[in-house]
């Protein structure tokens, strides 16, 4: 059985490990893997259809936790243990809640202190008469009391009460003038940011969580006259510093990567890759004028992976040159799933008119399929069937996606509705491509060059 300590409006955690708000959910998976042995049976709980309307939940059965995660930046929004019988609890290095120690509400108010009564369901309370708000203290349908501190809430199971409660706004003994029945139980507890629980966001990446990597609060694709040039990241990080007394602040700044840049100046803007990724084959090479003919190339491209800023980086093996970025938006559902970090990406879109001046659109991480085409024209071309799998041997429990070209960029779609991967590539060389990734209703964009057929271009 866990041992946790509860910090109110930060973190549930131990001497180990702790899932702390803000926490980006990789860092949260990383946890549970290393701590396997201890944390088991893990569901990931997502809407297919939807997966933007609902948060991303991680459900740790055995323990009865589950780590809420917004949709949309992927930070953890909410901590709840909804089975108190499977872990221990402590607040200030006091347990509060174990095999010996029943959460009561006595023991909560000896705990906590005194707070004021908590709101119940959802709706505000102002203008509202005192038989309502007494119905926001107690529901009768789920018989729950809500007790709410600053950054933590306790659900209370009330099954022995008979009779709504009745609350005295002008009783100054805490608890008690709720007139709250002896060995009421805590059914679940919520840690957030704020003090309410309906309304709290999930809260920016605290300076823990930095742990010395950079990460990409958006990334602007850079046009030119002839089509996309390159990529221009706003970078996040933490302060640096020996001891207590480092500066913890978080510090912003902007880097830009073109194409064509070589290895050495991408390092210098924007550091050491987390990993270095050679490709073992070029198998679109079928797809090109008389491929019996090419020379094999005795060398690699190779890419430079950066999973906390969401972008992959292709180099020529011959001139050590940038032709090639990949964006991730990491949604559920996806076979790279959880590898990389969402990266928050703008393309701009010139839209031309009949009989009017052309205009520019913004194609971003969320933007669906369906609204990219009624922008850019329906496909014209059959799309090119993309499989990924581990191995030879191994299924891809996704499926297959297609990859659509359209007005020099290619679009993959992921899932009926929006978008999921986006590729440009630099008209001047074919393999300068920029990938984009996006939703569990997504699709892929690519520019490529005229030189070059789409079917080939999409999968390069």
């Amino acid at each position: 059985m866990l041992d946790l300590e509860v910090v109110p409006e930060r973190s549930l955690g131990n001497e180990q490990w702790e899932f702390t708000l803000g926490m980006p959910l990789a860092q949260a998976v990383a946890i549970l893997q290393k701590h396997c042995r201890i944390i088991k049976n893990v569901q990931v709980l997502y809407s297919e259809q939807s997966p933007l309307s609902h948060d991303l939940i991680l459900n740790l059965t055995q323990d009865g936790i589950k780590l809420l995660f917004d949709a949309f930046n992927q930070r953890l929004k909410v901590i709840e243990v909804y089975d108190l019988t499977k872990v221990k609890l402590k607040y200030c290095g006091v347990h509060f809640n174990s095999q010996a120690i029943a959460p009561t509400i006595e023991q909560i108010d000896q705990s906590f202190g005194a707070t004021h009564p908590g709101e119940y369901p959802l709706p505000s309370l102002i203008g509202r008469t005192v038989s309502d708000c007494q119905a926001a203290v107690y529901n009768s349908a789920e018989q729950l009391f809500h007790l709410n501190f600053r950054g933590l809430s306790f659900s209370f199971q009330l099954d022995s009460w008979t009779e709504t409660p009745k609350y005295e706004p002008n009783f100054a003994h805490g608890l008690a003038s709720l007139q709250i029945p002896h060995g009421a139980t805590v059914k679940r507890m919520y840690i957030y940011n704020g003090n309410s629980l309906q309304d709290t966001k999930a809260p920016l990446m605290p300076p823990s969580c930095f742990l010395g990597n950079v990460y990409a609060e958006n990334v602007d694709v850079l046009r030119d006259g002839t089509g996309p040039s390159g990529l221009r990241l706003r970078l996040l990080t933490a302060g640096c510093g020996l001891g207590i007394l480092a500066d913890a602040k978080m510090r912003v700044f902007e880097r830009c990567v073109y194409f064509g840049d070589s290895c050495q100046d991408v390092l210098s803007t924007l550091g050491s890759p987390h990993k270095v990724f050679y490709k073992s084959e070029d198998k679109m090479k079928i797809h090109s004028p008389s491929p019996h003919k090419q020379v094999p190339s005795k060398c690699n491209d190779y890419f430079f992976n950066y999973f906390t800023l969401g972008v992959d980086i292709l180099f020529d093996a011959n001139t050590h040159k940038v032709k090639k970025f990949v964006l991730h938006t990491n949604y559920p559902g996806h076979y790279n799933f959880n590898i990389y970090h969402r990266c928050e990406f703008k393309i701009p879109l010139v839209i031309k008119r009949d009989s009017a001046d052309s205009q520019t659109e913004t194609c971003t991480t969320y933007s669906k399929w369906d609204s990219i085409q009624d922008l850019l024209g329906h496909p014209v071309e059959k799309p090119v069937v993309l499989h990924r799998s581990s191995s030879p041997n191994n299924t891809n429990p996704f499926g297959s996606t297609f990859c659509f070209g359209l007005q020099r960029m290619i679009f993959e779609p992921f899932h009926p509705g929006a978008v999921w991967r986006g590729n440009s590539l630099n008209p001047s060389s074919w393999g300068m491509e920029l990938l984009m990734e996006e939703s569990s209703l997504g699709a892929c964009a690519v520019v490529y060059s005229s030189q070059l057929p789409s079917s080939y271009a999409a999968q390069t």
